[in-house]
């Protein structure tokens, strides 16, 4: 099978300043409250530091879909606090290879800019189709994150 690279790259400003953001996007378990995913589960804690997220936190996220559930098993592996929280995906029902996202928080007028920024391999057809799913999945969580500080 002919595998390729694909990326997915989506943004919201958020009407908050960086630390804000940056409380909900190191609290995993804040993230169904405010994204379309499911169910949080705590595998592994991280590695805490007052104001950091758990740096090698492994996490599984579950959610319905219309048929069956996704499951995302997940490891943080990269944390600049109030800057970048990056994850890798470990396991679950993807069919992907070498997932992983980036999470970067920008200051701008008005609050601060979400980058979710994601690449993973996969063959043609699969990644095609995934490419697509994941990024209007995901601009559905940058929004929300956003929704939320909106108030």
């Amino acid at each position: 099978m002919w595998y390729m690279t694909y990326e997915i790259d989506r943004r919201a400003v958020v009407p908050a300043p960086p630390a804000a953001v940056w409380a909900d996007i190191a609290d995993g378990s804040s993230w169904p409250s405010w994204s379309p995913l499911g169910r949080y589960e705590l595998e592994r804690p991280g590695a805490t530091d007052p104001g950091s997220a758990p740096l090698g936190e492994i996490r599984t996220f579950r959610t319905k879909q219309v048929v069956g559930e996704s499951e995302a098993r997940e490891e943080v592996v990269e944390v600049v606090p109030e800057k970048r929280l990056s994850y890798a995906l470990l396991g679950g029902n993807l069919p992907l290879e070498g997932y992983r996202a980036d999470i970067d928080l920008t200051p701008v007028a008005g609050g601060t800019e979400v980058r979710w920024h994601s690449t993973f391999t996969a063959t043609r057809v699969r990644g095609w189709f995934y490419q697509r799913a994941l990024g209007a999945f995901i601009q559905r969580t940058v929004d929300g994150l956003a929704a939320k500080h909106r108030g």
